[in-house]
C-alpha cells in the first residue's frame, strides 16, 4: 500500500458506516430503498433478522417485507442465509464461487443435480437431499452458481428451487461484491473481505488489486486500509445528526465485524465479549450513533442491557424503537431494562 494521504479518526469511520448503512435517517418506503438497505446483503441466519435490519433503514417495513418480489433469499457469503435484491443475485452468488477447479466443479455439479431432480418443483431441502441421497446441508455448495434460491420462514426447513444461470462473469461478480463490501464496510482490507465473503485471502487480495485504480488508501487508528475513491468525500464529511436509537438484530451489517474492526467500534474488551459472543450474537443497541448495549427478544418481551445509564430521552427513544419493530406478536411489546 502506498503512503496514505488521507488520515481519519475513529469517529469518522463510525459515522461513515452509519451513513453508507442508512442508519442516521430512514429511507422512504419503496423498492429502491429496499435495495440500498441490502446493498451488501443482510444476514437472515437468525429468523427474520433481515427484516429488522431493513426496518432500521427503511420506513414502512412490515413483518412481510422480506417477501417483497424485489428481494430474494439465498445461501450467500460463507453459505449463510442472506436477503439481497433479486437483481443483485449474481453478485452475491457468483461473487463467492470457488476459485479452484475442484470447488467450482462441486458447485456446478450440485446445482445441476438438484435442477434435474426438482424439474421445476419446490420442496424442502430435507426432501431434496433425501431424494438425491445426500445430506441436505450439502445442497448449499451449489448456491454460488446463482442457480439455487431458498425460502426460509424460520420455523421449518428451507424450501429450495432452481433458476436459470445468471448472465454475469464470475470475475465481474467478485469485483462488484468487493465494491459493495468496500462501500458498506469500508474503510477496510482485502483480508477482512476474504473473511466476510468466505473466499481465500489471496483471491480477495487479487480482487482488491484489480480494483486498485478505483481505491484510495486511508490511515485509521487500526492501520492502513482502503475505501472506494468515490466515497472519500463522504468519509471526510463532518458527522451529521445520528438517529436517537436503533435496535440492530444479530448479524446486522453495521456490526458484522471481526478483529481490529471490533476493537475500533467497541474499545472496551468486556463489552466486545458481550456483543460478539461465541454462539448466537445478541442485537446491538445504537444510541446517538454509537453501540451502547445489547438486546434480546423472547416473544413480545424485549430485554435491553445498556453499558451506561441512559438519559430519559434516550430510554424513551429505545422504547419507541422497540415498539415499532415489525415482529408478528399477539400482545403489545414490553421493554425490560438491565442497566
Amino acid at each position: 500500500m502506498t503512503e496514505p494521504a488521507l488520515r481519519v479518526t475513529r469517529a469518522q469511520v463510525v459515522a461513515f458506516r452509519r451513513r453508507t448503512g442508512a442508519l442516521d435517517a430512514r429511507l422512504p418506503k419503496g423498492r429502491r430503498s429496499l435495495r440500498l438497505a441490502v446493498w451488501a446483503g443482510q444476514q437472515d441466519s437468525v429468523p427474520r433478522s433481515a427484516v429488522l435490519s431493513i426496518h432500521a433503514r427503511v420506513e414502512g417495513t412490515s413483518p412481510r417485507t422480506w417477501e417483497d418480489p424485489s428481494l430474494v433469499q439465498l445461501w450467500g457469503p460463507r453459505y449463510v442465509v442472506f436477503v439481497v435484491a433479486a437483481r443483485d443475485l449474481p453478485v452475491f452468488s457468483l461473487g463467492v464461487l470457488p476459485d479452484d477447479a475442484k470447488g467450482r466443479k462441486k458447485a456446478e455439479d450440485t446445482a445441476s443435480r438438484l435442477h434435474a431432480y426438482l424439474r421445476g418443483r419446490r420442496m424442502t431441502y430435507g426432501e431434496a437431499g433425501r431424494g438425491l441421497g445426500v445430506h441436505p446441508n450439502s445442497l448449499r455448495y451449489g448456491a454460488p452458481t446463482g442457480r439455487i434460491l431458498i425460502r426460509w420462514a424460520g420455523a421449518r426447513l428451507p424450501v429450495v428451487w432452481t433458476v436459470g444461470a445468471p448472465e454475469l462473469e464470475p470475475r465481474e461478480a467478485r469485483l462488484e461484491l468487493g465494491r459493495r463490501y468496500l462501500h458498506v464496510y469500508g474503510p477496510t482490507t482485502a483480508q477482512a473481505f476474504a473473511r466476510w465473503a468466505g473466499i481465500g485471502p489471496r483471491y480477495a487480495v487479487a480482487a482488491f488489486d484489480a480494483l486498485r485504480p478505483s481505491l484510495t488508501p486511508v490511515r485509521t487508528p487500526i492501520g492502513d486500509v482502503w475505501i472506494l475513491s468515490r466515497d472519500e468525500q463522504t468519509l471526510r464529511a463532518a458527522a451529521g445528526t445520528a438517529a436517537p436509537a436503533r435496535l440492530l438484530p444479530s448479524g446486522d451489517a453495521f456490526f458484522l465485524l471481526h478483529g481490529a474492526d471490533r476493537e475500533l467500534f467497541v474499545p472496551d474488551a468486556r463489552r466486545r465479549a458481550a456483543l460478539w459472543t461465541p454462539r448466537v450474537w445478541p442485537g446491538a443497541v445504537l444510541i446517538d450513533g454509537e453501540i451502547a448495549g445489547t438486546w434480546r427478544r423472547a416473544n413480545e418481551t424485549i430485554t435491553i442491557e445498556t453499558w451506561r445509564r441512559l438519559p430519559r430521552a434516550s430510554r424513551e427513544a429505545v422504547e419507541s424503537e422497540a415498539r415499532s419493530l415489525p415482529i408478528p406478536v399477539e400482545r403489545p411489546i414490553v421493554v425490560r431494562w438491565n442497566e
